[in-house]
Parts: C-alpha cells; sequence; structure tokens
C-alpha cells in the first residue's frame, strides 16, 4: 500500500470525491421528492455502491455491516452494498516496520524469535502477521494502519450523510440511533487495549466451553494499536458445509453455545458474526476470534429478549409491547406492536417449534431479507419508527449466526437449546454475574446504557 493510500491527505481527497458524488445522489432523490422526477431505486442504489468502492477503510466496512442490518436500508441498496469487499490492500514491510517500531519501540524485532513480513489476513481497519515468541508459542500481532481515528472520524461523517440519504427517500425507519450505535461501536473497535480486555472477558465466560476457543493476550506486546494473542489454528468454517450432518450439527451447537451464553449469563454479545471470526478445529470445537465489536447490555435489556419470547409464546400483545419498552421502543401502537411482532416471530421462530428443524430458508443468501422488506413496508404504511440502538447488534448477531447456520444445513432442536440456556434466568442474578465480570476485566458498560430517555441527542 503507498503513501498516498495511508496519508490522511491522501484520504481526504477520496473522500472529497466521494461527497461530490452523494451530493449528487442526494440532488436526484430530492428531484423525486419535490419534483416529482422518478429515480429507479435499483440503478441508484449501484451508483452508491460504486460511489463508495473507490474507498479503503472504515466507511467500506460500515456498509457492508449496513448490509446485515434488516432496519437500515431498502432491499435494493443491500444487494449492492453486500458487493464492496472490506479487505483492504496490506500495508508493505516498511510501512509494517514503521508501525512496529511506533508501537513497541526500535528494537522491536528483539522482542520476537521470529516475525513474518507478508500479512496473514487484512482487513478495513489493520492487519494481522504471524510471529513467533522467545518461548516457541506461535502469535498473532493485529496492527492498526496508520491514521485510522481520522479515518474513522471522517467516515462517521459519510456514513451520517448515507443514511441521510436514505431517510429523505424512505421515512419508514429513522437511523439516528442506528448511525449513534455504528459511531460509538466503531470508536470502539480502534482501542485494541479494550479489545484485549474483551477478549479476556471472553475466555472467562467460555472457560467452561469445552467446544469454543478463545486467544490468549499477550499484555507485554500489546498496545492500544497492537493486539498480540496467542495464534489460533482452524480451517475455515464453509470448509465443513459438504461434511457429514453430525459433524455439522456439532458446529451449530458449539457456535449457539459461544455466542448465547455470554448474553443470558453475563448480558455480552460479540457483535460481528461474519465468516472471518471464527474457524473450526479438527474436533469440530471452534475458535472464536476479533473482540472488537462487543456490547455489553443492561440486564434489563436481556429480561426483555426472553419477555418477549415468553408473549410470542403464548400470543400475548401487551406482553409484547412491555417487551419492546423495555428496549426502548417507542410511541407504540397496537399496530405497530403487531408489525414488530411479524419480525420477531420470524426471528424467534425456530426456537418456538420443540422439534428437530434448520434454522429456516432463502432464496436469495440474505437470511430475514424477505421477511425483513414486508415489515418495512407496513411501517413505512404506519409512520415512522427509531430502532433503540441496542437493538442493532442484537438484531445483528441473530441475522449473522443464522445466516451461518443455513449454510451448514444444521438439523437441531433449537427450541430445547434454547429453553436449557434460559430456564434459570433471573436478571438480579445476572446483573451480579455481570458486574463481578466486568469489574474483574476492568471492561466498562457501554457508555449509552443510560434509559433512552436520559441519553443525549445523537
Amino acid at each position: 500500500m503507498g503513501s498516498e493510500e495511508n496519508s490522511f491527505g491522501g484520504r481526504m481527497m477520496r473522500y472529497a470525491r466521494v461527497s461530490t458524488q452523494m451530493g449528487g445522489l442526494a440532488a436526484r432523490l430530492a428531484g423525486e421528492r419535490y419534483l416529482g422526477l422518478k429515480v429507479e431505486r435499483g440503478k441508484h442504489a449501484a451508483d452508491l455502491k460504486d460511489a463508495l468502492g473507490g474507498l479503503r477503510g472504515p466507511l467500506v466496512k460500515v456498509a457492508q455491516m449496513l448490509a446485515t442490518i434488516p432496519e437500515a436500508l431498502p432491499q435494493e441498496y443491500v444487494g449492492e452494498l453486500q458487493q464492496l469487499q472490506a479487505n483492504a490492500p496490506p500495508m508493505g514491510w516498511a510501512f509494517v516496520k514503521r508501525r512496529m517500531a511506533a508501537e513497541l519501540g526500535p528494537d522491536w524485532q528483539s522482542r520476537f524469535a521470529g516475525f513474518e513480513k507478508e500479512a496473514a489476513a487484512a482487513a478495513s481497519l489493520g492487519q494481522v502477521h504471524k510471529a513467533v515468541h522467545h518461548d516457541g508459542r506461535l502469535l498473532a500481532c493485529k496492527l492498526q494502519y496508520p491514521d485510522m481515528r481520522s479515518a474513522v472520524e471522517a467516515d462517521l461523517n459519510q456514513l451520517k450523510l448515507i443514511l441521510g440519504i436514505f431517510e429523505r427517500y424512505d421515512k419508514a425507519i429513522s437511523t439516528r440511533q442506528i448511525h449513534a450505535e455504528i459511531s460509538a461501536r466503531l470508536r470502539e473497535e480502534l482501542d485494541y487495549d479494550l479489545e484485549g480486555r474483551h477478549c479476556r472477558l471472553y475466555r472467562s465466560m467460555l472457560a467452561e466451553e469445552a467446544g469454543v476457543h478463545v486467544p490468549e493476550v499477550v499484555p507485554e506486546l500489546s498496545t492500544k494499536r497492537l493486539l498480540t494473542t496467542n495464534w489460533l489454528d482452524g480451517e475455515p468454517i464453509l470448509s465443513t458445509v459438504g461434511g457429514e450432518l453430525e459433524r455439522r450439527n456439532l458446529l451449530a451447537l458449539n457456535m449457539f453455545r459461544a455466542w448465547y451464553v455470554p448474553l443470558y449469563y453475563y448480558g455480552v454479545i460479540h457483535g460481528d458474526p461474519h465468516l472471518g471470526n471464527y474457524s473450526v478445529r479438527p474436533d469440530t470445537s471452534i475458535n472464536l476470534l476479533d473482540f472488537g465489536c462487543v456490547r455489553v447490555f443492561p440486564p434489563k435489556f436481556v429480561g426483555g429478549v426472553i419477555e418477549l419470547y415468553r408473549a410470542l409464546q403464548t400470543n400475548d400483545r401487551e406482553r409484547a409491547a412491555e417487551a419492546y419498552r423495555t428496549w426502548g421502543f417507542g410511541h407504540l401502537t397496537n399496530d405497530i406492536v403487531d408489525v414488530l411482532n411479524v419480525w420477531a416471530g420470524f426471528l424467534y421462530a425456530p426456537v418456538l417449534e420443540d422439534r428437530t428443524r434448520t434454522i429456516g430458508e432463502t432464496n436469495n443468501g440474505v437470511y430475514g431479507r424477505e421477511k425483513a422488506a414486508a415489515v418495512h413496508g407496513e411501517l413505512k404504511r404506519l409512520g415512522t419508527i427509531e430502532v433503540p440502538r441496542e437493538f442493532v447488534f442484537m438484531d445483528r448477531a441473530a441475522l449473522g449466526l443464522g445466516s451461518v447456520f443455513i449454510h451448514l444445513k444444521a438439523e437441531v432442536n433449537w427450541y430445547q437449546l434454547f429453553n436449557e440456556l434460559i430456564a434459570d434466568f433471573d436478571q438480579t442474578a445476572l446483573a451480579a454475574r455481570q458486574r463481578e465480570m466486568l469489574t474483574r476485566h476492568d471492561v466498562p458498560l457501554s457508555p449509552d446504557d443510560a434509559a433512552p430517555d436520559e441519553r443525549p441527542a445523537a
């Protein structure tokens, strides 16, 4: 990657070009809204993808993230944004040496018995190099690209513009809280010291789960922009798709436990369930990786998740409405509750039926997209609804995992798995466990965990 690609000035030049293109797209939407000029949604979405496609870094990651949040975008935009590639070309060795010296000092190479010059993986915020500790351990060194804080802030401004364009076109969903939540999580991802604490938190929360492995942080070789852990070997999850059903089912069980034991026992969720963040060992246990996007929920929010489940079981509209209020949904009419229940019924469907089944079927590879489009249409008819920020990554994780289970064609009694997990749920006990665990690992509550009406405007 050349110096222009990494310089703040070079990045600003590209953002200026994108801003110009965005302004043109916004003008076209304004023309449709106020002058009756017809905008073809699919073409508009393709133009948006082209405007973003020249960028590297966080904005592409955000665009892909939005494509997995059903409430955020209409279907035409999702298909185009999913085509964006988050993998940036890696920094060359000269840049890596400068970045490593900035983090560990000029003699940094002496801290390792070996350090591979070529990146093992490159993504939107940084890249991973394989290394060897002096004690013989294989290491994964995740090194952040230069100037990423400036890049993220610029990208978040672009994100606000993008969401503003969508909202001018389609008033069904207010995107204010979606922007606030993505902004908070993306800024957190820049802090590798916090990610290291998240990693240690997950090692503790999943210590009794034999089917899940979490890397161990090497603190003396880590900083706020360099995270070093032991290296975990594994195969890509899609390599198991053609395997025996029994193995695929065990893999699904291990993934289910990896995500939902932390949620229902400690109120914590891994908010980035894409295929690159886990790998499979020969014994079908999984490696859970990348703890930059972790969300801590208030215990009452987790209680609301279970309350909504009970409401759907008994078809209790008022109980469902109370669960939505607990999450921060406001101005709920019976009609809006009924529409939200359609979406909730889709998400909860596998755990509402006491039988062995697949998660679901999808025609276009986007789990939940058709159902989300129908719900979106109804909400547009009923008036704008604001999605609470806690809901964003909860929904994303559920859909992300559902998509993986569909790839695996796993046949499991999801009802039984879920009810075993929540059988002894007690909100007060969860609060105590959460407090002890977060304190032990110096992990803060998410800064936005105040009640919705106490939060500052985004």
